[in-house]
């Protein structure tokens, strides 16, 4: 017989809450690189049943956070600058060809309207005279509302679901490293060089210049490495970092 869909929704439901409670776990340090993870010690701690966890375990390999051993079971990851480079790139390339095909296949209006009430709503957040730990996590909200809307001003379905599953890598969401620069003197710089970069590709792909919106995505996904070397200046800020205990090792600046 089908399983109900009720219970087909519960057991979802229930997947993305040991997913979420274990990569929260990692994020924290709670669970560290090379610490093994069982199905067993999982159901034991989450008090969540083994399909589940089983199923969440597969989804937090599939971003990276996790690796298989060869015994059986899995065991958290560590992250090179190496990894780290290449998943604000793998962003910044997908990123940068949703807003050449919005240029080159032209925006609806009702989409444009909104990119362009996000871009006021960052332009009066930037402009304030100083800026606070709630203003940064707000600029963290319209920030991914803005990048949000370019992509659905490709309206590719199919590139929308490869940018989401690249989101899910760790440290390549556009956001990612936002709420270090709260603490950072050089954080009104590159907030004014990113609101730059957002007022730019807007431009770009209303002249329809497909080339030049999309390198301008890419130059911009970049300001991760610049944010994320200037947090690992120091152990205080370097703690900010989502994540922080899983990099190997400082990063080298790529700017």
């Amino acid at each position: 017989m089908p399983v109900p869909v009720v219970e087909n929704e519960r057991a979802s439901s229930q997947t993305v809450k040991a997913q979420l409670s274990l990569r929260d776990l990692i994020l924290s340090g709670d669970l560290k690189p090379g610490d093994r993870i069982s199905e067993l010690s999982v159901v034991e701690r989450l008090g969540i049943s083994r399909t589940p966890i089983r199923m969440a375990l597969v989804r937090l390999e599939e971003e990276g956070f996790l690796e298989a051993i060869p015994s059986g079971g899995f065991a958290v990851k560590a992250f090179s600058e190496r990894d780290i480079h290449d998943a604000i790139e793998m962003r910044g390339t997908l990123e940068g060809f949703a807003a050449r095909l919005a240029a080159e296949r032209g925006v609806r209006n009702a989409v444009m309207l909104e990119i362009k009430d996000r871009l006021s709503q960052l332009d009066e957040l930037v402009g304030r005279p100083t800026l606070s730990v709630d203003d940064f996590s707000q600029y963290v909200g319209l920030n991914g509302q803005f990048h949000a809307l370019l992509i659905d001003a490709a309206d590719s379905s199919v590139l929308a679901r490869q940018i989401d599953r690249a989101l899910n890598l760790p440290f390549a969401s556009p956001s990612g490293f936002v709420m270090v620069q709260a603490m950072l003197p050089e954080a009104r710089k590159i907030l004014t060089i990113a609101q730059d970069h957002h007022h730019c590709v807007v431009r770009a792909i209303e002249e329809r210049e497909g080339a030049r919106a999309e390198s301008l995505m890419r130059e911009h996904a970049r300001l991760a490495h610049r944010n994320l070397q200037l947090a690992f200046r120091n152990q205080g800020t370097r703690d900010l970092v989502p994540g922080a205990v899983l990099i190997k090792k400082p990063v080298p600046a790529r700017y």
